[in-house]
C-alpha cells in the first residue's frame, strides 16, 4: 500500500575532507517552523513553506545559535503557549525564545539532566504554565517542575528505583523506561507499576506516546506492545524486526524505523503496510500533520494519504476485510456522510465478490446492509433488461465477474441458483425502504421469477395482494404460462374487478381447471364490492352456478349488508331455494332478526324442502332428515313466527312431530300429544314434548302434562306397556293422588309398585328438603342478629378530647363534666339523631 508519500525537507550539504559527516541529531516542528539540533551544540530554525505542484517543500533558515561550548543537542520542545523552546544539549535544559532564539531571562539552566519531556498548558490556568518532567540519571529521580513565562520551579520529585532510561507522561501518569524494565508511576497517589522488563544491551529503549492515554514500548522479543496508562493492553502487538531505533504513532499506523529501512504497520490488524528507504536513519518525529524522519544528513517528511483515498485504494484491489477494517477503525476521524459513503462501497463490493462467488446468502445479507438499489442486480440478468431499461446500470468493479447470459445458456442448473438468489433477495427488500426505491421493478421481476421457476403458489400470493407490477410487461408473460386464475388477481390488485371476474367466469365456464375453487374466489370478490351494477350483473349467473355458496355475497361483508336491503335480497332469491334458506337463516340466527316475516319464511322453506324431498320418495334421505331437525329445533326455539301459516302449509303432511310443536304454542296440548301418540306413534317424542314443554314452568304445569299423557294412554287401551312405563321412568313428574284416582281398578299394585315407591320417597325428599331449608334460614336469621347485637352493644372509652365523627363536636355534658379528666368513662353507644 502507499499510505504515506516521502519528500525531501532539508538535506545537509557535503562537508570537506576530514569533517564529520554526522550533524543531525533531532528536530522539533510546530506551525511550519523547523528546529533542528546538531552535533555541535547549534540549534537552526527553518522556516518550512508548503510546496505546489506535488513538489518538496521548501526550507528557509531563519536563526542559528550555538547554546553551549560543545556537545550534541539530544533534544528540542517547543511550548508554543509560551514561545519557548526547550533545548537539551550536553546534560543541559536551556530555554530559548522560539522565533529570536534568544536565551530567556530568568530561567536558568538545569544541569545534570538525561532527558525531559513537556506536558500539555494547564488548562485556565493563571499565570499560564506548563509542567516539565526532568530526569536525571545521575540521581535516580525525574523532577517536576512548573514552567511560566519568565520563571520556572520545582514543584515535585519522583523517586525511581533505577536510572531513568526513557520518559512519557500522560496526566499524572508516568512511563518511564529504567535500566532494565518499564514502569508506570502515578506522581499524585504516588502508586507504582512494575511492567514486562527489557534489555537494553540488545534493543533500544523506545518509550513514546501512541493515542491518548496509551504508550507504546518496546518489548521482549521485539514487539511493539501498547500499554493503558492502568497498565492493560486494549490491542494486540506488533511484531517488528530487529534493530529498531524509534517509533512513533500516526493513527492508525505504527511506524518502526531502522538504519536503511522505515517500516509502517496498521495497529488495526498488526500488519506490515509499507516500507520506505531511508539511508542512516535516526529519529522520528511525529506530528498531526505529519511524521519527519532524521537521518545523518537528510530530514524528511511522510505525508499521510487521506483515509477516503487509502480505502479507495484498497476496494480497488478487492482487499475488502482491510478496507473495512481501516474504515471503523478510523470511523471517529471522518465526517459522518462520508463513512457513510465509504461502509457501503466497501460492504456493496464484498457483496458482488460473494455474489459471483455464488455465496448466496453472505451476498443478500451484504446488499442489503449496504443499501444496494436493486435495480442494480435486476440488470445482471438478461432476461429482466426490460423492465429497467431506462436505468443506467454500472458493472461491478470486480474481478470475478460473470457474464449471466452466457451462463444460462452453458450452465442452466448454476444459472437457477443465481434464480432463486434473485427472488429471495428481492422478497427480502420489498417492502423494505430498500425496496421503495423502485418498487415497480422489484414486484414486476419477482412475477417474472416466479413464472420461471414454476413457483405458483408465490405468484399467487404476490399478484392477490397490493403490489407494483407492470401490467403490460406482465399480462403477456401470465398467458404464455397459462396462469389465468393469476392474471385475474392481478387485474384485482390493480382496481380492474370487473375484468377480473370475467376472466375467472371464463375459467368456471370450461376454459380452466380447479373452476369450483375460482368460483368461490368470485363470490368472495363480489361480496367485497362496493359497485352494486356490477354485484346485481353477476348474481344471478353465480346463483346458477352455486346457490349455497353465492349467498356469500349477501351475508359475509357489512357494506354488502347495507348496500342490499334484506326485502331485496329476498326477492332476487325467489327462485332459488337453497340461497333463500341459507339468507334466511343468516337474517334469523346472525342477524337475530325479530320480524315476524323472516321467521314464518324461514319455517315455510324449511317445510316446503322437506315436502318437495318427499314427493320424491326419499323421506329418509339424510338432507331432508336435517332439514327437518332444522326445522323442529327452529319451532321450539323461535317464538315470532306465525304459527297459523306453518300450520296450514304441514296440515296434510306426515310431519306429525311439527304439528305439535304448533299446536303445543298454541296452548293446545293435549291435541299435541294426541298428535304425536297416535299420529307419530312416538311414545319417546311424546314423553320429550312433556319436559321440553314444562321446562321452566311450575311443578304443576309439568304434572298437569304427564298426567294428560297418562290419561291419553289409558284411553286408548292399547298402550297400557307405554302407560306403566310412563310411570315408573317419570315418578317425580306426578301428583301420586292424581294418579290413583285415574288408574284402573283392574290394575294390581305389582304392577305400580315401582312408581309408588319413588313418588312416595321423591315426596318424602321433598319435604325434607323444604324442612332443611327453613332451617338454614333460621339458622342465617339468628347469626345477623346475633351479628347487630353484639355491634350494637360494643364498649368504647370517651375523655375530653373525643369528638363526634358525625358532627365534630366535643362530647360534654354535666356527667361528663363532673368527672376528674384523668378517669375514663365506659359508656354504651346510642344512636342519636
Amino acid at each position: 500500500m502507499s499510505i504515506f508519500s516521502s519528500a525531501l525537507v532539508f538535506e545537509e550539504a557535503p562537508a570537506g575532507k576530514g569533517k564529520t559527516k554526522s550533524t543531525l541529531q533531532c528536530v522539533e516542528f510546530f506551525c511550519n517552523n523547523l528546529y533542528v539540533g546538531r552535533k555541535n551544540a547549534v540549534i537552526q530554525h527553518f522556516a518550512v513553506t508548503d510546496s505546489s505542484r506535488g513538489e518538496s517543500p521548501r526550507v528557509q533558515e531563519v536563526w542559528r545559535r550555538q547554546v553551549g561550548r560543545g556537545g550534541t543537542v539530544t533534544q528540542l520542545k517547543t511550548v508554543p503557549v509560551l514561545n519557548h523552546l526547550l533545548v537539551l544539549c550536553d546534560g543541559t535544559v536551556t530555554v530559548v525564545n522560539m522565533f529570536s532564539l534568544e536565551p530567556v531571562p530568568g530561567l536558568k539552566s538545569i544541569q545534570n539532566v538525561s532527558l525531559f519531556y513537556a506536558g500539555e498548558p494547564a488548562a485556565q490556568a493563571q499565570p499560564v504554565f506548563v509542567k516539565l518532567f526532568i530526569a536525571c540519571a545521575r540521581r535516580r529521580t525525574v523532577c517536576i517542575y512548573r514552567v511560566c513565562v519568565d520563571r520556572w520551579e520545582c514543584v515535585g520529585q519522583v523517586l525511581l528505583p533505577q536510572d531513568p532510561v526513557a520518559l512519557v507522561v500522560h496526566e499524572t501518569r508516568l512511563c518511564v523506561a529504567t535500566s532494565d524494565r518499564y514502569i508506570l508511576h502515578d506522581y499524585l497517589s504516588q502508586s507504582t507499576l512494575k511492567l514486562f522488563t527489557h534489555n537494553m544491551g540488545k534493543q533500544n529503549v523506545i518509550v513514546k506516546e501512541s493515542v491518548k492515554g496509551e504508550f507504546l514500548l518496546n518489548g521482549p522479543g521485539n514487539l511493539g506492545m501498547f500499554v493503558m496508562q492502568n497498565g492493560i493492553s486494549q490491542r494486540p502487538p506488533v511484531q517488528w524486526p530487529e534493530g529498531v531505533l524509534d517509533a512513533a504513532v500516526q493513527y492508525p499506523y505504527l511506524l518502526a524505523l531502522q538504519s536503511q529501512t522505515l517500516h509502517i504497520y496498521s495497529m488495526l490488524d498488526q500488519q506490515l503496510k509499507q516500507t520506505i528507504s531511508i539511508q542512516r536513519g535516526k529519529a522520528l518525529l511525529s506530528t498531526s500533520e505529519s511524521v519527519f524522519v532524521v537521518a545523518e544528513q537528510q530530514i524528511h517528511c511522510l505525508s499521510q494519504t487521506p483515509l477516503g483515498d487509502q480505502v479507495q485504494s484498497l476496494l480497488e484491489h478487492e482487499r475488502v476485510e482491510e478496507a473495512l477494517t481501516l474504515l471503523d477503525g478510523v470511523q471517529a476521524l471522518l465526517p459522518g456522510d462520508c463513512y457513510k459513503e465509504l461502509h457501503r462501497k466497501i460492504v456493496r463490493t464484498s457483496g458482488w465478490i460473494n455474489f459471483y462467488k455464488e455465496a448466496f446468502p453472505e451476498a443478500i445479507e451484504l446488499f442489503i446492509k449496504s443499501e444496494l438499489d436493486p435495480r442494480e442486480i435486476i440488470s445482471v440478468y438478461p432476461s429482466m433488461v426490460v423492465i429497467v431499461n431506462d436505468f443506467e446500470h454500472q458493472l461491478p468493479a470486480v474481478s470475478n465477474v460473470r457474464d449471466l447470459w452466457q451462463l444460462n445458456q452453458e450452465d442452466r442448473t448454476t444459472f437457477q441458483q443465481y434464480l432463486s438468489f434473485l427472488s429471495h433477495f428481492l422478497r427480502e427488500v420489498r417492502g423494505t425502504a430498500q425496496g421503495q426505491i423502485c418498487p415497480r421493478e422489484v414486484d414486476t421481476a419477482l412475477l417474472k421469477l416466479y413464472l420461471e421457476q414454476g413457483d405458483y403458489g408465490n405468484l399467487n400470493q404476490l399478484v392477490s395482494a397490493p403490489n407494483h407490477c407492470v401490467l403490460h410487461v406482465c399480462e403477456p408473460d401470465l398467458q404464455h404460462h397459462k396462469r389465468f386464475f393469476a392474471i385475474g388477481l392481478l387485474y384485482q390488485s390493480q382496481g380492474q374487478p370487473f375484468n377480473a371476474i370475467q376472466t375467472w367466469a371464463r375459467i368456471v365456464d370450461g376454459e380452466g381447471d380447479s373452476s369450483q375453487t375460482v368460483l368461490l374466489h368470485i363470490v368472495k370478490t363480489l361480496s367485497q364490492l362496493k359497485q352494486k351494477s356490477v354485484i346485481l350483473e353477476t348474481m344471478d349467473w353465480v346463483l346458477l352456478k352455486d346457490q349455497k355458496g353465492s349467498i356469500l355475497m349477501s351475508t359475509k361483508d357489512p357494506d354488502t349488508q347495507s348496500m342490499f336491503a334484506p326485502n331485496e335480497v329476498l326477492t332476487i332469491l325467489t327462485h332459488y331455494p337453497i340461497a333463500l334458506t341459507s339468507y334466511l337463516e343468516f337474517l334469523v340466527h346472525d342477524l337475530h332478526s325479530k320480524e315476524e316475516k323472516h321467521h314464518t319464511l324461514l319455517a315455510v322453506t324449511y317445510a316446503t324442502r322437506i315436502l318437495e324431498t318427499a314427493k320424491g320418495m326419499q323421506v329418509n334421505d339424510v338432507t331432508t332428515q336435517e332439514t327437518r331437525e332444522k326445522l323442529q329445533q327452529f319451532l321450539w326455539q323461535s317464538s315470532i313466527y306465525d304459527t297459523s301459516a306453518i300450520h296450514a302449509k304441514i296440515k296434510s303432511s306426515h310431519l306429525h312431530v311439527e304439528k305439535a310443536i304448533l299446536l303445543g304454542r298454541a296452548g293446545e296440548h293435549q291435541k299435541a300429544l294426541q298428535v304425536l301418540v297416535n299420529q307419530e306413534k312416538d311414545v319417546c317424542a311424546a314423553e320429550t314434548y312433556c319436559w321440553r314443554t314444562s321446562a321452566g314452568q311450575d311443578r304443576k304445569c309439568t304434572q298437569q302434562l304427564f298426567l294428560c299423557l297418562l290419561q291419553i294412554y289409558l284411553g286408548s287401551g292399547h298402550h297400557v306397556t307405554a302407560a306403566v312405563d310412563l310411570l315408573n321412568n317419570n315418578a317425580m313428574a306426578f301428583n301420586p293422588a292424581r294418579v290413583l284416582e285415574v288408574l284402573p281398578g283392574s290394575w294390581s299394585l305389582q304392577l305400580v309398585m315401582h312408581f309408588l315407591r319413588e313418588s312416595l320417597r321423591a315426596t318424602t325428599h321433598e319435604r325434607r328438603l323444604r324442612g332443611l331449608e327453613k332451617s338454614l334460614a333460621k339458622v342465617e336469621n339468628l347469626r345477623q342478629k346475633c351479628a347487630w347485637m353484639e355491634a350494637a352493644h360494643e364498649k368504647v372509652k370517651l375523655d375530653r378530647s373525643c369528638v363526634c365523627h358525625c358532627c365534630q363536636r366535643q362530647l360534654t355534658g354535666p356527667e361528663f363534666l363532673r368527672r376528674p379528666t384523668s378517669e375514663v368513662i365506659h359508656i354504651h353507644c346510642y344512636s342519636e339523631d
